[in-house]
C-alpha cells in the first residue's frame, strides 16, 4: 500500500474542499445577482441646438411665457416694468421668427399681460388660445388670447383664487379637456394648484385647490443632488403624458427636473432620479435662464431663454430644444 505523504495527498484533499466551496461560493452569488431587479441607467442631457433669435421689438427685451404647438412655438418677452409685452411665432422646422400683430390695437404689442410668466395653448370648437399667467392677482391673473396666424386678440380675463383670496401664478398647464372644462394645473414658487374653468367662458374666477408640492433638494441632476439648488429660481413648466417639466435658473445654469404621474400626485413628490437635464453655459456667463419648455408634437423637449454676456446684454434670447431627447 501507498503511503500517505504530507505536501502530496494531504494538500490534494484540502485543495478539493477549497474548490468545492469557492464553486458553492460562485453559484450563490450567480443565484442572488439574478434575482436583483436591474437598474436603469440614467438618462441626462446637457446640450442643445439653436433654432431662433428673439429680437426685442418696442423695448420688450425679457424673455418670459412660452408653449409650443404642433408648427409653433410661442414667446412672450416685456419690457422693464411690465406694462408691454409682444409675442413671436417661431417655425420650430425652419427657425423663421414673425412678431404677431394685436388685432384690438393693430400694434404689435399689448398691455394687458404683465409680467407674462408662462402661457399654454389650446383649440376650443376649432379656435386656437393663449392661457397666460400674469403673476398679479385679481381680475388679470390669467389672460386669455384668440389667434388667428400671426394675428391675436384678448377675449377673456380671469382670477384665481385659493382659499377664498385672490392669487398670482408664476406657471400654467392644461392637463385635460372635455366637453364641458378646462382642467388647468398652476404653479407658485413649488407648489401646484389644480382649477377647472367652463370650456368656452371668458371671465369668472377660478377656485384654485391645493395640488402638490416639488421637492428640489433631494432631485438628482446626472446622478447627483445639487448642493446649491435652494438658490435656484424656480420658472414656468410644461406638461406632457401625465409628466410635467420644471424648469430652475442660477445665474449661468439651468436645469429641468422631471415629476412623474402628475394626476394622483398629493403630498410632496420628487423628481424622476433616472431623467434630468442641464445646461451650463460659458459662452452666456451673466445668465443662461430657460423661461418655459414643452413637448411638441410628443417628441422634443423645446425652451426659450433669457441669455446674456454681461448685465447690459439683451441680444442672444432664443427659442432651442434639448439634443438627442424624445419623449416618445
Amino acid at each position: 500500500m501507498r503511503k500517505m505523504v504530507s505536501g502530496k495527498w494531504g494538500n490534494r484533499t484540502t485543495f478539493g474542499k477549497f474548490r468545492k466551496r469557492f464553486i458553492l461560493w460562485t453559484a450563490l452569488v450567480l443565484s442572488v445577482a439574478m434575482l436583483l431587479p436591474l437598474t436603469a441607467s440614467a438618462a441626462y442631457y446637457n446640450t442643445y441646438t439653436d433654432v431662433a433669435t428673439l429680437g426685442n421689438a418696442n423695448d420688450c427685451y425679457v424673455a418670459q411665457g412660452f408653449a409650443v404647438g404642433s408648427t409653433y412655438a410661442y414667446s412672450v418677452k416685456i419690457n422693464g416694468d411690465d406694462t408691454k409685452a409682444v409675442i413671436y411665432r417661431t417655425n420650430m422646422s425652419d427657425g423663421t421668427t414673425t412678431l404677431m400683430t394685436n388685432g384690438d390695437s393693430g400694434t404689435t404689442y399689448t398691455a394687458s399681460l404683465g409680467h407674462a410668466n408662462d402661457m399654454v395653448l389650446s383649440t376650443i370648437d376649432g379656435e386656437y388660445y393663449m392661457f397666460i399667467v400674469t403673476m398679479k392677482a385679481g381680475s388679470m391673473s390669467l389672460v386669455k388670447l384668440k389667434y388667428v396666424g400671426t394675428t391675436y386678440y384678448q377675449v377673456g380675463n380671469y382670477s384665481i383664487q385659493y382659499s377664498g383670496a385672490d392669487k398670482a401664478m408664476s406657471g400654467v398647464a392644461i392637463t385635460g379637456k372635455d366637453t364641458s372644462s378646462i382642467y388647468f394645473l398652476f404653479k407658485s414658487g413649488l407648489t401646484l394648484y389644480r382649477g377647472t374653468l367652463p370650456l368656452t367662458a371668458n371671465s369668472g374666477t377660478i377656485n384654485a385647490a391645493y395640488g402638490f408640492a416639488l421637492n428640489t433638494a433631494d432631485a438628482l441632476v446626472n446622478g447627483s443632488t445639487v448642493s446649491n439648488i435652494g438658490s435656484y429660481t424656480s420658472q414656468g413648466l410644461g406638461y406632457y403624458n401625465n409628466t410635467i417639466y420644471v424648469p430652475l435658473t442660477y445665474n449661468n445654469v439651468s436645469i429641468v427636473l422631471v415629476y412623474l404621474n402628475i394626476s394622483t400626485a398629493s403630498g410632496t413628490i420628487y423628481s424622476d432620479d433616472n431623467l434630468s437635464f442641464r445646461i451650463t453655459s460659458s459662452t452666456y456667463s451673466n445668465l443662461f435662464e430657460i423661461e418655459s419648455v414643452g413637448i411638441a408634437n410628443g417628441d422634443k423637449l423645446w425652451f426659450n431663454t433669457n441669455r446674456k454676456t454681461d448685465a447690459s446684454d439683451t441680444a442672444h434670447d432664443g427659442v432651442h430644444y434639448f439634443n438627442g431627447y424624445s419623449a416618445l
